[in-house]
C-alpha cells in the first residue's frame, strides 16, 4: 500500500452510517444544499444514500449507510484507503494485531473492497478500482 499512497490521495471513500435514513438524508441535504442519490448497494442488508460524486475528480465521495447491527454515533464512519489489490492488504491485518471482518468482496463496477478492524478497534475499509 506504500507505494498506492505516493500516487494518490489515501481515501477515496468514506461511509456515515445512520439510524434513519430518511431523516438523515434529509438532514445533509439541507446543511449542504446538495442533493443525495440513491446508490445500489453491493449486499441486500445495505441502503446507501450518495453525495455529489465525480469519478474523475480529485477528493472523496462517500454516502449515508444504513445496516442491521451498525448504530449511528461513535465508530459509524468508516475510512476506505485506496489499494491495488485490497487483498493483499486485507490479508495482513491479522499478523499485523486486526481482525479481517469482510474478506476482498467485489463490488461490481466499483470494484473491490474488503473490511477490517485496527488494534484499536476501529472498523475501516480498503478499496481497489
Amino acid at each position: 500500500m506504500r507505494l498506492q499512497l505516493q500516487k494518490c490521495n489515501p481515501v477515496p471513500w468514506f461511509e456515515i452510517y445512520v439510524d434513519d435514513l430518511g431523516r438523515a438524508t434529509r438532514f445533509y441535504e439541507s446543511v449542504l444544499e446538495t442533493k443525495l442519490e440513491k446508490l445500489e448497494a453491493p449486499t441486500s442488508e445495505l441502503q446507501m444514500m450518495a453525495f455529489p460524486m465525480s469519478m474523475t475528480s480529485p477528493g472523496a465521495s462517500g454516502a449515508l449507510c444504513k445496516m442491521e447491527g451498525v448504530k449511528a454515533g461513535g465508530g459509524s464512519t468508516m475510512v476506505y484507503f485506496s489499494c491495488e489489490d485490497c487483498g493483499v492488504e486485507a490479508s495482513r491485518i491479522e499478523a499485523a494485531g486486526g481482525k479481517l471482518e469482510r474478506p476482498k468482496t467485489s463490488i461490481g463496477p466499483y470494484g473491490f473492497m474488503a473490511i477490517g478492524i485496527d488494534s484499536e478497534g476501529n472498523m475501516f475499509g480498503l478499496h481497489t478500482p
